[in-house]
């Protein structure tokens, strides 16, 4: 039986007097990958801040685990393992990389689980390992990028939201995050990925929906997305 963890219904979310979101549904199911693709612009970023509770809903309804979360602060969500890593990065620059991955459990108690959660993030980015003791700032983009994850890992998500991971990032760099996406999913995370690179996103999602102007106008399975001329015309450059 199939068990939806997260189910968005007709989200609407406004900036200043601009509805950004215009009355959107989507679900998520345990174990999948679902990605939200579309141009700058679309209201992806936007959903995700409303989901994790940055934004105010202006209408709808968002249901996570059965039970309705809106008006929930982020801090609340993140403990319930509703966790987004942010478009940009948002690292502290100031400290360290084993401080910043620290930061990540600082809902957590159990210390010989974060033990085993840091070796098992260090696995999974060594270069964060190698270079542990490193202030963040001094890091090259795609190793912030890294240690965001690395950071969002740290917290036991049950759902992970990653906002524009790929955005900024040298082709060597933006192959390596993807690559990192595609292993953590296949651990069975359930994963939300907001991406403008679409044929990168949709070769690696289970199912995806397409934004336009705030509005969901495809949905599907994300093979069926690739093979679509509106979406290869849109998004792909044929």
């Amino acid at each position: 039986m199939t068990t939806t963890l997260l189910k968005v219904t007709g989200l609407k979310v406004c900036y200043g007097g601009i509805q950004a979101v215009k009355g959107i549904d989507f679900e998520v199911n345990q174990g999948e990958l679902v990605s939200l693709i579309g141009s700058n612009g679309a209201g992806k970023s936007t959903t995700l801040k409303a989901v994790t509770g940055l934004l105010p809903l202006a209408g709808g309804d968002i249901e996570y685990m059965g039970k309705s979360i809106r008006g929930q602060g982020s801090w609340q969500l993140v403990e319930q393992g509703l966790v987004m890593v942010p478009e940009g990065r948002g690292v502290f620059a100031r400290m360290s990389i084993t401080e910043n991955l620290a930061m990540g459990a600082y809902t957590r108690t159990d210390k010989s689980a974060i033990a085993a959660d840091l070796e098992k993030v260090y696995a999974i980015f060594p270069r964060l390992k190698e270079r542990r003791h490193q202030l963040a700032g001094t890091l090259s983009g795609g190793e912030q990028q890294m240690l965001a994850m690395g950071r969002a890992l740290m917290s036991n998500p049950k759902v992970l939201l990653l906002d524009e991971p790929s955005m900024g990032l040298a082709p060597m760099m933006i192959d390596k995050i993807f690559e990192v996406v595609r292993t953590v999913a296949a651990q069975g995370l359930t994963m939300v990925l907001v991406e403008q690179n679409a044929s990168r996103a949709l070769g690696i999602a289970n199912r995806a929906y397409v934004l336009e102007s705030g509005l969901v106008t495809l949905q599907g399975q994300a093979t069926d997305l690739l093979k679509n001329p509106k979406v290869r015309k849109a998004y792909l450059g044929d």
